[in-house]
């Protein structure tokens, strides 16, 4: 599976400059490429994000976490959510789960990974206890 050199562009800006809240990825099967379909801006909110996994298809996404630790200092971490909703096709869900590790580790600086097949498993209360 390829990698769009935009998928690595962007999560830089995500890493580096903080310039986007999250990214959702694409695999295009017949390019066998995997593709930036959606930038969210450093304002978009966690529900937006959310709302941009679509019901049942297959994405990968990379979110970055703001929170606060008990000692009070802001922090934030990089999470990697592959998505993979119990209604996507069969053969999606496949490769997907064959591409995942591959196109991790392209991303340089990923901090925590998801597994979600439903919104609960990557709810707020989820990203705040893997964050700790």
């Amino acid at each position: 599976m390829a990698v769009h050199d935009d998928c690595k562009l962007r999560f830089l800006e995500l890493k580096a400059k903080r310039s986007h809240r999250f990214i959702v990825f694409k695999i295009e099967e017949k390019q066998k490429e995997v593709i930036v379909e959606k930038v969210g801006e450093p304002t978009e909110s966690y529900e937006e994000f959310s709302a941009a996994l679509p019901a049942d298809e297959c994405r990968y996404a990379v979110y970055d976490f703001d929170f606060v630790t008990e000692e009070n200092c802001q922090k934030s971490k990089i999470f990697f959510i592959a998505w993979s909703p119990d209604t996507a096709r069969v053969r999606s869900k496949m490769i997907y789960a064959s591409s995942k590790d591959r196109f991790k580790r392209e991303l340089d600086g990923i901090q925590v990974e998801l597994q979600a097949t439903d919104p609960t498993e990557m709810g707020l209360d989820v990203f705040n206890s893997r964050a700790r």
